[in-house]
């Protein structure tokens, strides 16, 4: 082969790869597009959701209630944080961007009760964890100088110093693309997409008394919360509240909960406060009232099964939508090699 042969095919790949760049930026756009109508149908349907729910219980604070009370936590990074996502003028910051936000925001519960014991068995700590799609979500929260120690100056830090407060000790990060998501499937045509867990049975092949459901599925995920999804295509529930909770089972009372002991394995809770840790540990004593709680639910829990589609296109779209970004990446970075080798051989 010549050199303008080899010029020849040097500069149709190079068209190759641009060519495969406009084709996936062109799907890319289209997708985002849909997308965004999806939630412009979504918003609509939470806005009557949110109406109606005033008119019915006269109020729908339970939800601003929490975040008053993380905000409250002046020393705390997730206070820091929540004023930094409610900031318009910082909230496109690069530390904001990959973080999803706070444990105790990102699900509602049904009862008062279960919020209560729920939000005790986690403990504030945990209440309080900020959540990162990514390390690299991670590793912006917090920067260290050449002899490991905290810069100040920067990341949540920063932020904090900029406006007064000083974060006090350590604080938890939740990285959702390090976990080991539950992979068994969720319940068939279930709007909240449950996770499919077998219903713990005694030894005699019976089913316990008093067994409400494991705590993992109890959590309802708001509209925006149910349609995200990692890079890798899971959602917070099989993610962030399967990491937390696992197979932790919640019983009526704490006597039917004590008569279960032969199938819990991995803890359970009961409504009038009775805790078992993990099997052979018993958490006894008061109960103690966590500040920082899960929000109660206030809207509608039966929504129309359009809506229910229409969630899951947007949770569909969006993970396709990841994937082809990582395509363009990648056609990207094979570009400028191309025209790297071009360039040195001209």
């Amino acid at each position: 082969m010549n050199l303008n042969e080899d010029d020849k095919s040097f500069k149709n790949k190079i068209k190759q790869h641009e060519n495969n760049i406009t084709f996936l930026t062109y799907k890319s756009n289209h997708l985002t597009e849909s997308v965004l109508d999806l939630q412009v149908s979504l918003g609509r349907y939470h806005s009557a959701t949110v109406i109606l729910s005033e008119s019915k219980n006269g109020s729908s604070h339970t939800e601003e209630e929490t975040m008053e009370q993380i905000l409250k936590k002046e020393s705390s990074a997730a206070g820091i944080f929540c004023w930094l996502k409610a900031n318009a003028q910082t909230s496109n910051l690069a530390l904001a961007k990959d973080a999803v936000g706070v444990v105790a925001t990102l699900a509602k519960v049904e009862s008062e009760d279960l919020s209560r014991i729920l939000s005790e068995y986690l403990g504030l700590e945990t209440m309080l964890a900020i959540v990162c799609s990514t390390y690299e979500g991670v590793n912006a929260l917090e920067k260290y100088d050449q002899e490991g120690m905290i810069n100040s100056n920067v990341g949540l830090h920063g932020i904090g110093a900029s406006i007064g407060r000083k974060i006090n000790g350590r604080f938890v990060v939740i990285c959702l693309e390090d976990l080991r998501p539950y992979v068994g499937g969720f319940v068939a045509g279930d709007p909240q997409n449950k996770l499919h867990l077998p219903k713990p049975t005694l030894p005699n092949g019976e089913r316990p008394d008093g067994f409400i459901d494991y705590a993992v599925n109890m959590l309802h995920l708001e509209s925006n919360k149910l349609s995200f999804v990692t890079a890798s295509g899971y959602g917070l529930r099989e993610t962030l509240f399967y990491g937390l909770f696992s197979r932790l089972q919640v019983y009526k009372t704490r006597d039917e909960m004590l008569l279960a002991l032969p199938c819990i394995t991995d803890g359970a809770l009961s409504l009038d406060g009775g805790m078992i840790k993990k099997s052979g540990i018993f958490a006894l004593g008061s109960r103690e009232d966590v500040e920082v709680k899960f929000p109660l639910i206030t809207g509608e829990s039966d929504v129309p099964l359009d809506y229910i589609e229409a969630e899951d296109e947007v949770r569909q779209l969006k993970w396709i939508n990841s994937k082809l970004a990582a395509d363009i990446h990648r056609e990207q970075q094979l570009l400028e090699l191309r025209k790297g080798n071009f360039t040195s051989q001209a």
